[in-house]
C-alpha cells in the first residue's frame, strides 16, 4: 500500500465504475471512514478506511 498514498481532496479511481458510469472519485471526508463524491453525478459514498484502501486502484490526481 505504500505506492497507493492519498490525501483529502485527491481524484481516485476505484476498481469498479459507479452505476452512472463515471470511475472518478473525490475524496471529500477522511478517519476511519472515507467519503467519496462521484465527479460524474455527485452521489457521495460513505466506505470504512480498509474496504476503501482494498476497492481503490490508483490516485488520479492529487490535491496541492
Amino acid at each position: 500500500m505504500a505506492d497507493k498514498s492519498y490525501e483529502l481532496n485527491d481524484i481516485v479511481q476505484m476498481k469498479k465504475p459507479h452505476p452512472c458510469g463515471e470511475n472518478r472519485w473525490k475524496i471529500i471526508r477522511m478517519g476511519a471512514d472515507i467519503r467519496i463524491k462521484c465527479e460524474g453525478c455527485g452521489h457521495s459514498v460513505l466506505v470504512p478506511r480498509k474496504k476503501f484502501e482494498t476497492k481503490m486502484k490508483k490516485v488520479l490526481e492529487t490535491s496541492e
